[in-house]
């Protein structure tokens, strides 16, 4: 079956989706009031245009949403993660009039941006069926805009819901319609198995990935280092954070954060303060993520002496801590617990 025949059920059941083929639709309500009812800045922004795109699409006005979407571009204000917060599972019925909408902005990154942004959202409240006609209304519209960015967000949330086979099958369509997949679909697939600790799928997807040619990232590495803590083998971690080391790729902050619930998990609670300190010094803000976890897990487990430890090493570098963080030691030395 082909990408098209897959999204078939999604593309007959949307009737803005069939639309969108015809250039009537391109036509519709061409014609605007001239005068913009809102206040653009001179030198506007993303979140200034994510603000009026929220305002007009909870108030269900398509037109000013279709000059909001086209200018913003035009302004060099690329759509955000915020861009479309205003749909959610109550405004879902107003998606076919807003796929319209998307379906006649300018061709080109115009709408191709919008039309990725609004797969995200949908994604993001976990309405991966909505987000496929989104991608039926593509090809339909435009095949060419349909690229492995637009498939991001429904890999990814298939893989996190663990429905591998029909991330796969949709993966496999688009590369024979000419998507090809890229390292962030593969990854999204490697983290997923690595999260759920099931470390031969972890490996297999490694394997298919080297024969792909595919390489790796610190989004790979991460991945590996989550699936060496899950199986209980922070040495494995340490020594993969030792490789990235030499190769010069920098690790994200998630990476440490595994090996420290590892490390902790175990028992070894010097290791992972020494692990903190071994890469301290370096960047202030990854610094404060550091301690400031390592001190909250001492802390909710109990471990006082070792959270005073922590806190103080974090106090004497002049380390920003969390009010959260802050609050909960303020307590535990008022009663006298950090003393213990």
């Amino acid at each position: 079956m082909s990408l098209r025949g897959m999204l078939s059920p999604y593309a007959l059941n949307c009737k803005s989706a069939v639309a969108v083929a015809g250039a009537s639709v391109r036509s519709f309500c061409s014609s605007y009031p001239n005068p913009d009812p809102f206040v653009i800045p001179d030198e506007p922004t993303s979140d200034h245009y994510d603000g009026l795109v929220n305002s007009v699409g909870r108030d269900g006005d398509f037109d000013a949403l279709h000059r909001l979407l086209n200018k913003r571009i035009k302004d060099g204000c690329f759509n955000t993660s915020r861009t479309f917060r205003f749909l959610d599972e109550s405004s879902l019925p107003v998606l076919d009039e807003l796929l319209c909408t998307v379906a006649r902005l300018d061709a080109g990154i115009t709408r191709k941006n919008a039309f990725d942004s609004l797969i995200s959202r949908l994604c993001r409240i976990r309405h991966v069926d909505s987000a496929m006609r989104v991608v039926a209304a593509m090809l339909l519209d435009d095949a060419r805009e349909v690229n492995a960015v637009t498939l991001h967000p429904i890999v990814n949330q298939l893989t996190r819901m663990k429905e591998f086979d029909r991330a796969w099958r949709l993966v496999e369509e688009a590369r024979r319609m000419g998507v090809q997949p890229d390292l962030t679909v593969y990854n999204y697939f490697l983290t997923a198995h690595a999260a759920g600790g099931d470390i031969s799928e972890t490996i297999r997807m490694l394997e298919r990935m080297d024969e792909e040619g595919m390489g790796a990232d610190t989004r790979t590495y991460d991945a590996m280092v989550l699936a060496a803590c899950r199986a209980g083998r922070p040495e494995g971690a340490l020594a993969l954070i030792r490789g990235m080391v030499d190769e010069g790729i920098p690790a994200m902050y998630s990476t440490h954060v595994h090996v420290i619930n590892a490390l902790l998990r175990q028992g070894h609670n010097s290791e992972a303060i020494e692990f903190v300190r071994a890469f301290s010094g370096r960047d202030d803000k990854l610094d404060s993520e550091n301690f400031g976890i390592l001190a909250y897990k001492f802390i909710k487990r109990k471990q006082f002496v070792e959270a005073k430890l922590v806190m103080e090493t974090m106090g004497s570098r002049d380390l920003r801590i969390g009010d959260k963080l802050k609050s909960l030691y303020d307590k535990i030395r008022k009663t006298g617990e950090g003393n213990k």
